[in-house]
């Protein structure tokens, strides 16, 4: 068949159609055979309002082309006429999807708020912290002292993560995969290994390194548990790092996963949602869970069960609680817009903190802070629970409570003896609340990460800070017991007058308080050495 369409020519036969779908099926059947080297663009294609108009008019005119009559044209052949083709539909998607995926963008905010407040419970008063778990080792000493501590020649130990041990306490967990390209195409995940991070002196080391898994992680391809979780569950996503766990002496992974829903008003787009997690055990038997399946699980309890990816989702969406145009930089009025505080680079850890609560019970906590360049005080704080998802929040109202990045300049300052920076560093400041207050928990640490020098709590209500050296002292304080061995070294009142920005706390050298100096919004100071 043969036909003219101005300079174009149109040839068809029955025999090349016949051909051509062959191959497109055939294709069509290798990609679902490989499909988890694909997941990450069908999945945005399908969830995606942007991806559904980039990759879907792509591909329909890619399909559309390569099964339709040969075009032919002066000076071109016909894959060069449908390479033309295709690149000017590919360059037209990309407008349309940018067109579409930015409003759609922001509406999803809107909506994943509008979800977020609905299903929230605002509190009181804050829920108390498990004063037998506290956080002690920051990840950065972990590390470094856990890989001091095993020798392995054929691997290596994976990203660290918060699970909890069989006894209750929390630790920083390792897969021990396998090291170097010929190991990771033959060698085996070995295991894992638990670093006790509730203790400064005395901690455990839990290795469990002589249980190879069928598929995990640092195995190449389709011996990757990435590789079988895609290919078990192809329509969810694994954006979290697995949580490693040891359960009646056997370890296991877990997998939490991700889906999105459609929402077709006022315009299409989808939201996150919390589809269960994946169990994975050493012999390769990988177990799809839905939530309640989680939640009931007799080797699950306890663990980290909720995505944290959902809870960064939910927690960066607040912003639009109150509207689009409201959180505009040029148009909107910001009223009661909130986002996540900043943390002061260098601090070791990022938002949401994982915290253990009472009663056992982890939770994934965020403080927000009020929209502004200069604002740096906290509004809220949020507690999502990391075994069912659901969420708290403590409004501060009135009140200015100190965030995480002014905390550990209070404990810089209030100690001048120190020397920051060269020798000694604050690191991981994490929220704790004792006696309905909330605290900063800080850290000083060498530079070269090897130990814990001792903790520092600073008081978001006062700016009380109190130093503290050993563990069992630790806990009771966190217990709201009054022990001896706590040191203040320092208060800092928040400012009452809206006249005054900060104080200048001059000390001397054994640290005690001599004069404290208001300095006002845009005052500018300068200290000078003295003869």
């Amino acid at each position: 068949m043969r036909g003219d369409l101005g300079a174009l020519e149109f040839r068809w036969s029955a025999r090349g159609f016949a051909l051509k779908l062959a191959l497109l099926l055939a294709a069509v059947g290798v990609l679902y055979l490989v499909r988890p080297l694909v997941h990450g663009i069908v999945y945005r294609a399908v969830y995606s309002p942007g991806g559904l108009v980039v990759v879907g008019l792509t591909t329909v005119t890619a399909v559309v082309l390569w099964l339709g009559p040969a075009i032919d044209r002066p000076y071109n052949t016909s894959l060069e006429t449908k390479l033309t083709i295709l690149g000017g539909v590919f360059a037209f998607a990309l407008l349309a999807g940018a067109v579409v995926g930015v409003p759609a963008g922001m509406v999803e905010e809107r909506t994943l708020a509008e979800e977020t407040m609905d299903g929230a419970l605002e509190v009181e008063e804050f829920p108390g912290v498990n004063a037998e778990n506290p956080r002690i080792v920051p990840r950065s000493v972990a590390d470094t002292q856990t890989r001091g501590s095993v020798s392995y020649r054929q691997y290596r130990l994976g990203t660290s993560d918060i699970a909890r041990m069989e006894d209750g306490r929390l630790a920083w967990s390792y897969p021990v995969e396998p090291d170097g390209f010929r190991n990771t195409l033959f060698e085996h995940q070995q295991g894992v290994v638990m670093s006790d991070m509730t203790r400064m002196e005395n901690r455990e080391l839990l290795t469990v390194d002589d249980q190879p898994f069928a598929v995990g992680e640092g195995m190449a391809l389709t011996r990757s548990a990435d590789w079988h979780l895609k290919k078990g569950d192809f329509w969810a996503q694994y954006n979290d790092d697995p949580v490693e766990f040891v359960h009646d002496g056997t370890a296991y992974m877990y997998y939490p996963k991700t889906g999105h829903e459609w929402h077709l008003t006022p315009i299409p787009h989808t939201t996150p949602t919390w589809e269960g997690g994946a169990l994975v055990a050493p012999d390769g038997t990988i177990t799809h869970l839905t939530p309640d399946e989680a939640q009931e699980s007799e080797i699950l309890d306890g663990q980290r069960l909720y995505p944290l990816y959902n809870t960064e989702r939910a927690m960066g969406s607040l912003g639009y609680r109150n509207g689009i145009v409201n959180q505009m930089n040029v148009v909107g009025a910001h009223e009661g817009h909130v986002e996540v505080a900043a943390l002061p680079s260098g601090a070791g850890n990022s938002q949401p903190f994982v915290i253990d609560l009472e009663g056992e019970r982890l939770s994934y906590v965020t403080v927000m802070e009020p929209y502004g360049e200069d604002t740096r005080g906290l509004d809220e704080v949020w507690f999502a629970d990391a075994a069912t998802g659901e969420y708290r929040y403590y409004a501060t109202g009135s009140e200015t409570l100190t965030g995480p990045e002014r905390a550990m300049g209070i404990v810089r300052s209030a100690d001048s003896r120190t020397s920051w920076g060269d020798n000694f560093v604050v690191i991981e400041p994490v929220p704790v609340t004792i006696d309905g207050q909330l605290w900063w928990h800080s850290k000083v640490v060498p530079t070269d990460y090897t130990a814990i020098t001792r903790n520092v709590f600073v008081n978001a209500h006062t700016g009380e800070a109190v130093e503290i050296y050993d563990t069992e002292t630790v806990r009771e304080f966190l217990a709201g017991e009054d022990p001896d061995e706590v040191e203040t070294i320092g208060t800092e009142p928040a400012p009452d007058d809206p006249e005054v920005a900060y104080y200048v706390v001059v000390t001397d050298e054994d640290g005690a308080e001599l004069e404290r100096i208001a300095v006002s919004p845009g005052q500018e100071i300068s200290i000078v050495q003295g003869e």
